[in-house]
């Protein structure tokens, strides 16, 4: 289970400060896929990071009791002047993950080659959302969340992204953000709506979407 207890986030503006979320308050329970839809704007994706710990809030709890993954292709937290090896030795670390097995799986899936060692700074956008998309599949994870998309890269690339991710989500659920309701119909059971920097939470889709549409009309 993921709760999330009264989530506020600011970023300073040039006028003060700039509230993105208002005291968020939701229990997103084991067993059930969710999604939020929202605007472009809305906080979804500060939303996510934060509730997966990519992010910290400025003011508020988040509670974990699962494995939660980081957001899928997501590649922020890398640090720059590490190789992608050694990045995801780190990564293995904190999750206490056996890094020969890591190791061999990204290898093999990111398809990077001889850039694994070199500096990710070095890397291309799609460089580096294959290594994080290849290293969130590698670790096994009861909650996987999505930003809008399931992962970048060609055709190819995006076939086999949605294949091992079909053989990884059973068993786990997902969390996904997104302004596409056809996207969250696809992975999700049902959804919420993020507008005004809170959060309302729908029994189903549908219900969700009507609202949406209300609020962005």
């Amino acid at each position: 289970m993921i709760e999330l207890i009264d989530i506020e986030k600011t970023y300073p503006g040039k006028q003060g400060l700039i509230h993105v979320l208002r005291g968020v308050n939701a229990v997103f329970p084991r067993g059930e896929s969710i999604g939020i839809l929202g605007q472009n704007g809305a906080g979804k994706s500060t939303l996510l990071r934060i509730m997966c710990g990519v992010e910290g809030a400025t003011f508020g709890e988040v509670r974990r009791d699962v494995a939660v993954s980081w957001p899928l292709g997501f590649s922020g937290s890398f640090a720059g002047n590490l190789t992608g090896a050694e990045n995801l030795r780190f990564v293995c670390r904190i999750y206490d993950a056996d890094i020969a097995e890591v190791t061999d799986f990204v290898a093999r899936f990111s398809e990077l080659g001889i850039s694994m060692h070199e500096p990710v700074k070095t890397y291309s956008t799609g460089m580096r959302s294959r290594l994080a998309f290849a290293l969130s599949m590698a670790i096994r994870f009861q909650v996987y969340v999505i930003d809008e998309a399931l992962a970048a890269g060609d055709v190819a690339f995006q076939r086999k992204c949605n294949q091992i991710f079909h053989e990884r989500r059973a068993g786990a659920d997902v969390i996904m953000v997104s302004h596409a309701i056809q996207m969250i119909k696809q992975y999700c059971t049902r959804a919420g709506v993020l507008n005004g920097g809170k959060l309302t939470m729908y029994d189903t889709i549908d219900e969700a979407n009507e609202y949406y549409l209300r609020a962005i009309s």
